[in-house]
Formats: structure tokens, C-alpha cells, sequence
């Protein structure tokens, strides 16, 4: 028998998403992940390189739940040291040096905040004390940790530090350093190296239901989304990373996890740099829980709120009340103060967060949770996004105890992402890079912290077509060859992914991408092969995104802004309407190589799916959605 050569590509397109569809649906995997948040792409890469084989199936798009939301920052959580969690901080602190440093240097670098102090001597050596020791634990790995440590400043200082602070104040403070990440091109990346190493990646594939046999989980119920064709992918073990979706899923299978997760609701207002002096960043204490003022680029992140939601998960919605609780607490602070005017972008995201007795969602633990609800299926909950690669590993070391035979341990602590590995001796030639492609050194800098040493793939697109160097409209510090890669590597599929995750125009541009959409979505066309219709389709659904969310971000209450934010649907919702996925075949899974007859699911319901067209009208129901991605902050 000729053996396989096994080959390995950084693209992850539309091509590579149709070889993945094909190869779960005919035959058996060892471990199906479903959610393509930062945990489930996370587990797939685990899973993939301890010689798995292995699945990941989203809904919607990579990060699209609260992976894309975060406040963007790769932290031990110092709050956390008052609550006497040091075990979570030292977990975490490890992690953030291994991002930094091994991982993924290229997406994920050092920030400094300032952490004020309003009374002298005591509360200088109290918050002191705690900065000592979370010094410490960021050493304890075995590793430096990858940021300098913290210092005291006085008031002169400070005023120095950030003249943009009202000069009463503080009386002084202490300046600390974390690390920063693009969230949403970070998960991105994690499943375009799962996909590198081997595992079947999907996004816009949802599950709609668990295939048992007895009691015990041996697949799922699959549509493709885009293209209405239903099937079943069969595997030994499913793992369960749907975040604020958990309890939804697990619904599916008639089973709990044991545990319940509670969505809270985070919102973060996008201002620019110049609105107030500062070389750092700041975090500051409110009645709630803390506040970050948090340098990102040619912007600053100011975040976020603390409060319960039970509304539409998959677009939870800013409220004016929200808006206004930021600014003002961040204008308590300030020489000049912010007005809504200042803002050019909000979002809203949601931690999923294990239920507790307090009911006081900044209260109910950032530990995660790993359990085998059922047999054959893993559930993942919990945690916070800095510790996704400990709560992935968990996850897997779980569904591979159930598995027969040895398998290898995690590998992932000493598996760079794509883009890392001599990302630092790029960027020591940046200069030459720029002269050789006949682009600014700054562009140059731009796309290594963005792309590492993948750099070249994108400067060759501007090779072969030069205007594609030019600036995307509304948003200079993107060039139009971005727009491209993400269609035909990064997995994009809708223009809305581009523009809100694989860039972060949507918060970033004061337009919010209007002027950029339709370029963005002609590019896209190109890789994609949409027509003249298709093109008006994706850019007019955009912009009623923005509408939506603008008006719902004039509302005052959740419930008032969550009716506003749902009048725009989603794309997948319009494209199901249209005359050419409607005339979609529907296919029927082939049995899966290597399995027996007996092992084979055959009931009724499985049985109902594979002769049913996925609905072609109206908005998808909740219960059908939960299957998407939701990574913990």
C-alpha cells in the first residue's frame, strides 16, 4: 500500500475549508472540537500535535463571540492578588512570558499601566507588597519573564508620565507592565496553525445536534452554512468549547455540565490617542470592579463594564447607560474630559463565567472547569483568555484519558504560531525588507507585528499587484493586499469578517469601515469568486451592521438596544434566501472508513437529518446557534 505524503500549508481559504468539510465527513476523528473561540482553536492545535486526528467546526466566524471582545490584554490579573487567587495569577503570569516570548512575540507585546494611589504611605506599601509579588510569580516558570518590573513614581513623575491627567488626582503611583494581543487575529492565526499542522478546520459550520449510540456521544449533527448541506461527522471523543454557549450545547444532549456558565456583559469604548497626554496606560478602581485605560496603537481602549446579560449571545449590544458609565468614570481622571463625540468605535462582548452563590457576575470565579458531561463528550468552561493554552491541554488530556491506546502529552508550551518562529531576526531587517519590496519601513513594521515572518506572503501580493500597497479607505493603517490574505489564507469568508476581526476597522475608523466596505468587499470578491450581486449584497448588509449597532448604542436600557441590534440579521441569514443557496444539494454523509456497522448511530432524528434542507427563511431560532466560539476573556 503506497503511503500519503503528508503535506502542510499555511492557507487556510475557502479550498482548504472544503478539503476539511470532506475529509471529517468521510472518515472517523479521534477529537472533534466545537467552537472556534480562543479555547477551541487552542484545543485543536493541542490535539492535532499529539498525533490526533482531529476536527474544528465553528458557526460563525473564528473569535466571533467574546474572543474578539476582550480588552485585549494578556495579564496575570494583579486584582485578582486581593481576592488571594495566586494560584490563577502565577498560572497566568507563566503563560503571558511564554506568549511573549515562545509563542506568538510577533501578535503579543509588553504594555505599561499605571496603577494611581490617592493616599500616602500605606496604600504606597499595600499595592507595593502586591506588585513584589506578582513580580515574583511572572519568574516562577523558569523563564525571565519578558517585561521589566514595577517601579514607584512620585507626583512629579507622574505629571511627567501622563500630563493629560487632572494634576490633583493622584498623589503618585506605580507602574507596571503586562502585555497586549490582537484577540481576534490571534485565534485566527491559532486555527490557521491547527490547520498547518494537520487538523480539519471549518468555520461556518454549525452543529445542530449530538449523534449517540446508548448513552454515549460518537459525533455531531452538521449544516454548512454556506451552503445549506447538512451531514454528520463521526469521533471518539467531542470536546465542548462554546463559552457563553456551554449551557446551550449541552442542552442539545440532553445532558449538564455539572456546572453552569453566566454571560457578563463587557463594553469598551475606542478613542483616539490624541484625546489626552499619556506615554502609558492606566487601570483604575470603580465601585464595580476596575477600569483599564489601555494604549492600542494610534487609539486608546478604555474598559470595561461588569454586568449581567441574557440576551441575544451572539450580539450583545452597548447601551447609552454603558457609554456614559465609562466616560464618566474615566473623566474623573482626566484634565480635558471625553464626550461621546470623542468616540470612534464601542463594542460589546461577554465573559462566560462559572455560576457561583454571589450574584455579582465580578465576583463568580475565573477558574475554569473540565468535565465529561456524558461519555464521549468533554466540556470546557471557565477561565480567562491569557490561560487558554492551560485550559486546552486540560480539555484534551480529558477526552484523550477516554481514548484507547497512549497518546503523547501536550506539546503546545514549545509550539511557536504561525508567523513566530525568526520573527525576531525579520524585524532586525525590516529596513531591507522595505527597500526590497519597495515599501515604508513603517507599513513594514506594521505587517510583522501582524503577520510575523508570513510578512512575505503579503508583500508578494503587492509584487504581483502593486496598488494593492495603497491604503484602505477610512482606515490608513491598513493597506488594501490585508483585505486579500484574509480571503485567501486566513480563513475569511464575509466581508464583516475582515473588517471587524482580521482588521479592527469596524472600531477603529470613525466611519466604523462604511467607506471602506465596498473596496473591501470587491477584494474579497476576487479571491472568492462573488459576483456583481453578491458583492452589493455583503456591502449593504455591512453597513445595516453599523447602522444597528450605532442606533443601539443611543438606547438606554439592554433590552431597548438588544431589539435595535437585531434588526440588522446576519449575513448567513440573507445569503440562505438567495435563489443559489437555495438550489444547494443536500448530501448525505458516506460511512466513515474503519468503523463497524454496530458502532454506527441510526436514530430516528439522525435519520430525519440527512433527507431535510436547512431552513431558507427568517432569522435562525437561539436554540440552533449555540454551537459557535466563545473563548474566555
Amino acid at each position: 500500500m503506497a503511503r500519503r505524503s503528508v503535506t502542510r500549508s499555511t492557507k487556510l481559504g475557502p479550498e482548504e475549508r472544503a478539503a476539511a468539510i470532506a475529509s471529517m465527513r468521510d472518515r472517523e476523528l479521534d477529537i472533534l472540537v466545537v467552537g472556534g473561540g480562543i479555547v477551541g482553536t487552542g484545543s485543536a492545535l493541542d490535539a492535532v500535535t499529539r498525533g490526533l486526528r482531529t476536527g474544528l467546526l465553528e458557526a460563525r466566524d473564528f473569535a466571533s463571540g467574546t474572543s474578539s471582545r476582550s480588552s485585549k490584554l494578556v495579564h496575570g490579573g494583579i486584582r485578582y492578588l486581593e481576592q488571594l487567587d495566586f494560584g490563577l495569577v502565577r498560572e497566568a503570569l507563566i503563560e503571558r512570558g511564554l506568549l511573549l516570548q515562545r509563542i506568538a512575540p510577533h501578535l503579543v507585546k509588553p504594555v505599561r499601566f499605571l496603577y494611581p494611589l490617592t493616599k500616602p504611605v500605606f496604600e504606597r506599601l499595600y499595592i507595593g507588597a502586591g506588585m513584589l509579588l506578582y513580580d515574583a510569580f511572572s519568574w516562577s516558570g523558569g523563564r525571565p519573564p519578558g517585561v521589566p518590573h514595577h517601579r514607584h513614581l512620585s507626583k512629579r513623575q507622574l505629571a511627567k508620565a501622563m500630563p493629560g491627567l487632572d494634576k490633583d488626582a493622584f498623589i503618585g503611583g506605580l507602574t507596571y507592565y503586562d502585555a497586549q494581543v490582537d484577540d481576534a487575529r490571534y485565534v485566527a492565526n491559532l486555527a490557521r496553525t491547527a490547520s498547518f499542522y494537520g487538523a480539519h478546520v471549518a468555520p461556518r459550520v454549525r452543529v445542530e445536534g449530538f449523534l449517540k449510540v446508548g448513552e454515549r456521544v460518537v459525533g455531531v449533527q452538521a449544516l454548512d452554512v454556506e451552503t445549506g448541506e447538512r451531514f454528520e461527522i463521526h469521533a471518539k471523543q467531542v470536546v465542548n468549547a462554546t463559552g457563553v454557549w456551554t449551557d446551550d450545547t449541552q442542552a442539545m444532549v440532553g445532558a449538564r455540565g455539572g456546572f453552569k456558565v453566566r454571560a457578563s456583559k463587557g463594553v469598551h469604548l475606542v478613542v483616539p490617542r490624541d484625546r489626552f497626554q499619556s506615554k502609558i496606560g492606566m487601570i483604575l478602581r470603580t465601585e464595580k470592579s476596575v477600569l483599564f485605560v489601555i494604549p492600542w496603537g494610534r487609539h486608546w481602549l478604555i474598559g470595561t463594564t461588569d454586568t449581567d446579560w441574557n440576551l441575544d449571545k451572539a450580539h450583545p449590544a452597548a447601551t447609552a447607560a454603558d457609554i456614559d458609565y465609562l466616560l464618566e468614570h474615566v473623566n474623573q481622571v482626566l484634565a480635558v474630559k471625553l464626550t461621546r463625540e470623542d468616540v470612534e468605535g464601542v463594542y460589546a462582548g461577554l465573559r462566560p463565567l462559572l455560576a457561583g452563590e454571589s450574584e455579582q457576575t465580578s465576583k463568580l470565579s475565573r477558574e475554569h472547569l473540565v468535565a465529561h458531561s456524558v461519555p464521549g463528550l468533554v466540556v470546557i468552561a471557565g477561565g480567562k483568555w491569557t490561560t487558554y493554552r492551560v485550559m486546552a491541554k486540560d480539555a484534551i488530556d480529558e477526552a484523550v484519558a477516554a481514548l484507547d491506546g497512549r497518546w503523547s502529552e501536550s506539546v503546545t508550551q514549545d509550539i511557536g504560531l504561525l508567523g513566530a518562529e525568526g520573527y525576531q531576526a525579520a524585524w532586525n531587517k525590516r529596513a531591507r525588507i522595505a527597500r526590497a519590496f519597495d515599501v515604508h519601513r513603517v507599513r513594514v513594521e506594521h505587517l510583522l507585528n501582524r503577520y510575523g515572518v508570513l510578512t512575505d506572503e503579503v508583500l508578494e501580493l503587492i509584487k504581483e499587484r502593486p496598488e494593492l500597497a495603497e491604503a484602505v479607505p477610512g482606515a490608513d493603517d491598513y493597506i488594501q493586499a490585508e483585505l486579500v490574505y484574509a480571503a485567501s489564507h486566513e480563513g475569511a469568508l464575509h466581508l464583516e469578517d475582515v473588517l471587524a476581526r482580521r482588521t479592527r476597522i469596524s472600531i477603529e475608523a470613525w466611519d466604523r469601515g462604511v467607506s471602506a466596505a465596498p473596496v473591501a468587499a470587491a477584494l474579497m470578491g476576487e479571491v472568492l469568486g462573488w459576483d456583481a450581486d453578491r458583492i452589493q449584497e455583503e456591502t449593504e448588509n455591512y453597513l445595516r451592521r453599523v447602522a444597528a449597532e450605532r442606533a443601539s448604542q443611543l438606547e438606554p436600557d439592554d433590552a431597548a438596544a438588544d431589539r435595535v441590534r437585531l434588526e440588522a440579521p446576519d449575513i448567513s441569514t440573507i445569503l440562505a434566501e438567495l435563489p443559489s443557496a437555495a438550489d444547494a444539494p443536500v448530501t448525505t454523509a458516506p460511512k466513515p472508513a474503519g468503523r463497524t456497522a454496530s458502532a454506527k448511530p441510526r436514530t430516528a432524528k439522525s435519520a430525519a437529518s440527512r433527507t431535510t434542507r436547512a431552513p431558507r427563511t427568517g432569522r435562525t431560532p437561539q436554540a440552533k446557534r449555540p454551537a459557535t466560539g466563545d473563548g474566555p476573556q
